[in-house]
């Protein structure tokens, strides 16, 4: 329950509502925001704030707001609120000339805009404000949001030490948090695992390593002293096991050394390592090396850098005049192909566990990146209970925040590095959108809720997202108030999203087309069930390729072909030989009808690989499709669910009155004539005005009969 602070700060009948220890720090008032769309010559007027949680814009222009329309708000971060960790970018308008702010300023700018990371743009004009005003707001946005600082000094402790509240995590909330030693034997158990691995505590305080979880899981046969000789480094670390008794494993190389003596060393200590996990009843295990052979992080931070920049449109003007070059900077950027490079290398991954019955061991420099996404991709893929909302939940658990991942340095909370920043999480969660979006029955959960996840990795109250090990956490934790008899600090976990929603708006977290597994009567033959799932859902799926035409359809465009095909070609670089393994196996799976609840594997194909609409381009009102896009069949066909249930209801009343009968899909999806593509965040966007093609194209394209002889050039891509 989110409580709020008794201090308030009004003005007219505006009202800042201040969190539990959040503190207000400057302001400004008079401060006109401009209307993204209307190229910056309207706006509505009001107090521009900044706390040490988040900037607030308060206007006098919110009664929309309260309409009854916009069920899904969130409590914490209202429509013009910004959380300082949010913040992207800082820049000011002086002269009509726009410069990046930071540090110390000399002159303060009569415009303020601000990016933000979940791709918002916001545009302040400080003409009217007092000169006193715009020093302060000015100087302590560029602070508070661009400044580096200290752990210890982030929100999250202010408002945990403020709530003094030991509440324990909602019941209804299944999410394993493996930080004991009991939920890695639970995990073992489900997986079937327990026979050939064992849970070990031999880090428990993190007197061997700090980078590893109190713990984990090592084969069976492993001695115990052998995870402390190099601090955790050169030990397979168990992530999951299939049905097959395949195990998928990850490893934290060596460290490179120069010295013969020490190579030997290391070389003669992974050999007995080898010799452990080769012998029976263990499988043929193949090392992948996704430090040599794959993505490096420089390229997943320069690829997304130009991508969001495709998004963060200043004004209508602007987006129109890149229309016609779309495509080209979405090519350029590299993202999509990223994207599929990394589904790509989990299906080959899928396969050596599959087809060919070997276990894999993933290695990196301190597996805690690539590891994270190769392994939590795979699992994704190849158990269902991972496509529900808890088992993903727990999924993130295991493979991100217990294993280590340094969310607190990729996504520069604490303003220390701009090299360390790399999206490696947000490329996860895009990598399971292609997968929600091409097998939607599949999954429990919705894209909202991969993108209201995205966007809680900015809110700071959750410490799910902020910290980089779980060592880090307790020591932070441990240490806070020298008095033995204070009360611990409880951190709030971002699974307990009643937090930040009211349960009506939760309902659009949950897929009401999610194909449960049936459950099976002793003399039913599972396959023919399986089948009948399947053409239940025919509508659902997407086209499948046939294996005959190859890696690529013959009946995809010529021109797409040329965007895509040049350099998907240099992305697919392996030997022959994998090539052919590879290409058997994925036209194989992709021949057969989808088991909603078995193996799922992506299309990676050029125009399969798509861009994440609702997260990209929810904030711009000329990408919405009003009353249309994926949202429009999704209400018709949960209009049709309500109908079969509606039905159902009737039966069951004359058998038994039975009245166990599936949970009512959200209302908010009943009306799409009057839904938004990019719903439900742009449910009360305006609709642009402008012409599907700008003057500046039509310039470029020539008169319309040329553009009649050039026709055949260009095709309407749709989605990308």
């Amino acid at each position: 329950e989110i409580h709020t602070n008794e201090k308030e700060v009004t003005e007219k009948e505006v009202t800042l509502h201040l969190l539990p220890g959040e503190q207000l720090l400057c302001e400004a008032s008079t401060v006109l925001k401009y209307v993204q769309e209307d190229s910056c010559q309207r706006g509505i007027y009001g107090k521009l704030v900044c706390t040490d949680f988040k900037i607030a814009f308060l206007g006098d222009d919110e009664s929309a707001l309260d309409s009854d329309e916009t069920q899904f708000k969130n409590k914490i971060i209202g429509e013009n609120d910004i959380t300082l960790h949010c913040v992207d970018q800082i820049y000011g308008v002086f002269d009509e000339k726009k410069k990046t702010l930071f540090g110390q300023l000399k002159k303060y700018p009569e415009k303020l805009i601000i990016h933000c990371k979940d791709l918002r743009v916001f545009h302040f004009c400080l003409r009217y404000t007092k000169e006193e005003e715009v020093k302060r707001i000015v100087s302590g946005i560029v602070h508070h949001t661009l400044a580096t600082k200290r752990l210890k000094r982030l929100f999250l402790f202010s408002y945990a030490t403020a709530v003094h509240s030991n509440t324990p995590t909602n019941p209804k909330n299944h999410t394993v948090m493996f930080d004991t030693l009991e939920d890695w034997c639970w995990e073992l158990e489900r997986t079937k695992g327990s026979m050939k691995y064992k849970a070990v505590s031999v880090n428990e305080g993190y007197k061997v390593c700090e980078r590893l979880p109190a713990y984990f899981v090592v084969p069976a046969p492993l001695p115990e002293e052998s995870v402390s000789r190099f601090q955790g480094h050169g030990i397979p670390i168990w992530c999951w096991s299939y049905h097959n008794g395949c195990a998928l494993l990850k490893m934290s190389a060596l460290p490179k050394e120069q010295d013969d003596g020490i190579l030997q060393t290391h070389k003669n200590f992974l050999d007995g390592i080898y010799r452990v996990i080769h012998r029976p009843p263990y499988e043929i295990v193949k090392t992948e090396d996704l430090s040599s052979n794959f993505l490096s992080l420089p390229d997943i931070q320069t690829a997304y850098s130009k991508f969001k920049q495709l998004f963060l449109i200043d004004n209508s003007t602007e987006f129109w005049d890149t229309d016609i070059k779309w495509f080209s900077l979405l090519e350029s950027s590299s993202w999509l192909d990223i994207i599929r490079r990394c589904l790509k290398k989990a299906i080959e991954v899928i396969e050596c566990l599959d087809a060919q019955n070997t276990s894999v061991l993933l290695v990196e420099e301190n597996a805690s990146d690539l590891c994270c996404l190769v392994s939590s991709l795979v699992q994704v893929m190849m158990d269902p209970h991972c496509r529900t909302r808890a088992g993903f939940q727990s999924l993130v658990q295991k493979e991100w925040v217990a294993g280590g991942h340094c969310f607190l340095d990729r996504c520069n909370h604490l303003r220390q590095s701009d090299k360390e920043e790399v999206p490696v999480f947000l490329l996860f969660l895009d990598c399971v959108w292609q997968l929600v979006h091409q097998h939607p029955p599949a999954f429990e959960f919705t894209e909202t809720y991969l993108t209201v996840l995205s966007d809680s990795l900015y809110i700071p109250i959750f410490s799910t997202f902020f910290f980089n090990s779980p060592h880090q956490k307790e020591m932070n934790l441990g240490r806070e108030g020298q008095d033995a008899h204070s009360t611990p600090l409880h951190l709030l976990t971002v699974w307990d999203w009643s937090v930040q929603f009211e349960s009506r708006a939760q309902a659009l977290l949950q897929n009401p087309l999610y194909v449960e597994k049936p459950k099976l009567d002793k003399g039913q033959r599972k396959g023919t069930h399986l089948k009948h799932q399947r053409q239940l859902s025919l509508p659902l799926t997407q086209s499948k390729s046939s294996p005959k035409r190859g890696f690529f359809r013959e009946e995809t465009d010529h021109l797409i072909k040329n965007l895509l095909g040049k350099r998907i070609s240099k992305l697919i670089n392996y030997s022959d030989e994998l090539q052919d393994s590879f290409r058997e196996f994925y036209d194989s799976w992709h021949s057969k009808p989808a088991d909603y609840h078995g193996l799922l594997l992506p299309h990676i194909e050029g125009p399969e690989i798509r861009v994440w609409a609702q997260r990209y381009l929810r904030w711009i009102p000329e990408a919405q499709i009003l009353g249309g896009g994926a949202v429009a069949m999704t209400s018709r066909l949960v209009g049709m669910m309500e109908e079969v249930r509606s039905l159902q209801e009737k039966i069951n009343e004359r058998h038994h009155h039975q009245t166990a009968l599936p949970a009512e899909a959200p209302s908010l999806l009943r009306s799409s004539a009057r839904l938004s593509s990019l719903f439900p965040f742009a449910l009360l966007q305006r609709h642009s005005s402008k012409p599907v093609l700008p003057t500046s194209g039509w310039k470029a394209l020539g008169d319309e009969e040329d553009l009649a002889r050039r026709e055949d050039e260009f095709v309407d891509l749709g989605e990308v």
